[in-house]
């Protein structure tokens, strides 16, 4: 059933059944991609390669997760049925092939330490599954700010809080497949699940019966001619404020866990990934409910940035990384500044479509939101590596012993992080200030505000 042509009346003219509730199973399926981190190690290990080659695939995903939203936003615009259907297909494929190169790169099997393994989860992980994390990602998007026209960043919050919240919900599932079951079973079965689960959510979206999709030439302007409207310095901004975000975002949580062991947390850090992926999923929500009652939403992107920059700029300063250890005042920073980063990494996300729409109408949002997201591609290839390179080559490594297990840590090269942080922060910051422009919506309330004191 396609969604033009939906009838009217019960369930199915219900805003929550046929736009929320998908959006949440669409979303809750594809986020699932950052537990990597759990299993990462596990896989190095099972096809006998080192973590930092297998890491890759993680990157990869987040690289075509971007590029196949940036690619097939005009493909997602016209049919959300196929895209959320294509997206269901390749994300449980990708996640199943997965399972079978884990499965047959393992000890004693003739490709056990073969690269054919490791470009074959390149393959599976990052590309296959890309694609689907790309389309899913878009395809409810549209739809929810259709469906709340009046709480456009509401919608959109809760589908992409879901995304943020999906690592806390899947990790202790994963973590006791893991234990129970095994590695490669582990793909096989939440591949199955989430086509399930994604399976429904394509067969529940759709939008309203009332809306006319433009399609031909005189119904529809070209992106271009649509970005054209506003000066196209308006969305350089939006996209380097994005992408910027997306970077710092990255960058720290990437070493969160190495983190959280500097400061002397390591039997608490599961704990504190739970509670950092809450902030990231409130922050999804709360930040896009919080924007529905200003005038410009480009605000939050301001409040986001400003907290960002003090929280890190204080860490920084306190060489909180460095010291904390032992220091109750300096761990409290620190942790602050993982649910801060974590916080606002979700509200720039939630934020982005809501902010277009309302600089660039409903038109061509799904395109234009699917080309924005080419900024979290280069993100995912630049965010952890730029960190990685940091730790790597400043400060020095130092053996820490947690639970009778030896970890090298390098406390004076996550705290060098910050420095690269901050100064991405200021930048974005000024972006926000300087180059993207008030709202429609800004400007008629700040000209209707000077007409009453006038007037007065």
């Amino acid at each position: 059933m396609s969604e033009e042509n939906v009838k009217t009346g019960g369930w199915r003219s219900n805003k929550w059944v046929r736009a929320a509730i998908p959006a949440l199973l669409l979303h809750c399926s594809i986020g699932t991609v950052y537990c990597w981190s759990l299993f990462s190690q596990n896989i190095a290990e099972h096809i006998g390669f080192s973590k930092g080659a297998v890491e890759w695939a993680f990157s990869f995903a987040i690289f075509f997760l971007g590029m196949s939203a940036a690619f097939l936003g005009n493909f997602v615009e016209k049919d959300i049925h196929k895209s959320s259907l294509i997206a269901t297909i390749c994300f449980a494929a990708g996640m199943a092939l997965t399972g079978l190169f884990i499965f047959l790169g393992g000890p004693g099997q003739s490709l056990h330490g073969s690269p054919v393994i490791l470009i074959g989860i390149y393959f599976s992980y990052g590309f296959i599954m890309g694609i689907g994390l790309g389309t899913g990602y878009l395809s409810p998007v549209k739809t929810l700010m259709l469906w709340f026209k009046d709480r456009k960043g509401l919608a959109t919050g809760l589908a992409v809080a879901g995304f943020g919240a999906a690592k806390a919900i899947a990790s202790p599932i994963m973590e006791s497949l893991q234990k129970n079951v095994g590695l490669y079973q582990m793909f096989w079965i939440l591949a199955g699940v989430y086509f399930v689960m994604m399976f429904v959510g394509h067969l529940l979206l759709a939008k309203p019966a009332g809306w006319h999709e433009p399609q031909g030439k005189g119904e529809k302007p070209s992106i271009m001619a649509t970005l054209k409207t506003k000066p196209i310095g308006n969305y350089i901004g939006i996209w380097l404020m994005f992408y910027i975000n997306i970077t710092c975002g990255l960058a720290l949580i990437s070493q969160e866990k190495m983190i959280v062991k500097c400061i002397g947390l390591a039997a608490s850090a599961g704990i504190i990934s739970t509670f950092s992926a809450i902030f990231n999923a409130g922050g999804r929500l709360g930040f896009s409910a919080w924007a529905d009652t200003m005038k410009d939403r480009n605000t939050i992107y301001k409040l986001i940035f400003i907290l960002s920059i003090a929280f890190t700029a204080i860490v920084m300063v306190t060489q909180g990384i460095k010291t904390g250890e032992g220091n109750t005042l300096l761990i409290i920073l620190v942790i602050a500044l993982i649910m801060v980063v974590n916080a606002g990494y979700g509200g720039g996300f939630s934020n982005v479509p809501t902010l277009l729409s309302d600089h660039y109408g409903m038109g061509s949002i799904s395109a234009i939101h699917g080309i924005t997201l080419s900024a979290w591609a280069f993100a995912g290839l630049t965010g952890n590596q730029v960190a990685t390179l940091i730790v790597n080559n400043t400060g020095e490594f130092i053996e820490r012993v947690d639970d009778g297990k030896i970890s090298m840590v390098n406390p004076v090269g996550y705290q060098n992080v910050l420095y690269f942080t901050l100064a991405l922060y200021v930048v974005a910051l000024l972006l926000c200030l300087f180059l993207v422009r008030p709202t429609d919506k800004a400007l008629e309330a700040k000209a209707a505000k000077k007409a009453a004191k006038q007037s007065a």
